[in-house]
């Protein structure tokens, strides 16, 4: 009998621990305005190679020469990794300039975009969101 409730007592317990809160999920609607999306250049400065998503950061200019950090969300990992793109795509960018045409944070956050694609050092361009605007196919 006390074995029966020592064992009802582990099974409870690893339910307990196992029903911790997971991060929630969010969709690209929720936080991103696909009505504001706009091309930035400038010098890729560092990425996080994570999950749910990936990030990326630029330094851009204005027009008047005033540099500002923006960061990027990509899509998942995995779903880079379906589409062709890599982590050393973002290692060898480091440094260098790069175009990318991102949609813009509803909620005002300044300098906080979701990426669509990517145009590369090299020229090549990725698909690294989603295609809101459906227009990948001009890249």
């Amino acid at each position: 009998m006390r074995r029966m409730l020592y064992g009802a007592l582990g099974v409870a317990f690893g339910f307990l621990v196992a029903a911790r809160p997971a991060p929630a999920h969010h969709s690209f609607a929720a936080e991103f305005d696909a009505n504001k999306c706009q091309d930035l250049t400038g010098t890729f400065t560092s990425y996080e190679w994570q999950n749910p998503h990936g990030y990326f950061h630029l330094d851009v200019k204005d027009s008047g020469g005033a540099v500002t950090s923006w960061t990027f969300e990509t899509v998942s990992l995995s779903t880079l990794k379906r589409s062709g793109t890599q982590r050393r795509d973002f290692e060898n960018s480091i440094g260098k300039q790069v175009t990318v045409r991102a949609c813009l944070a509803k909620n005002g956050a300044k300098n906080r975009a979701a990426a669509e694609t990517i145009k590369l050092p090299d020229g090549q361009v990725h698909r690294i969101g989603q295609d809101v605007e459906g227009k990948f196919s001009e890249y």
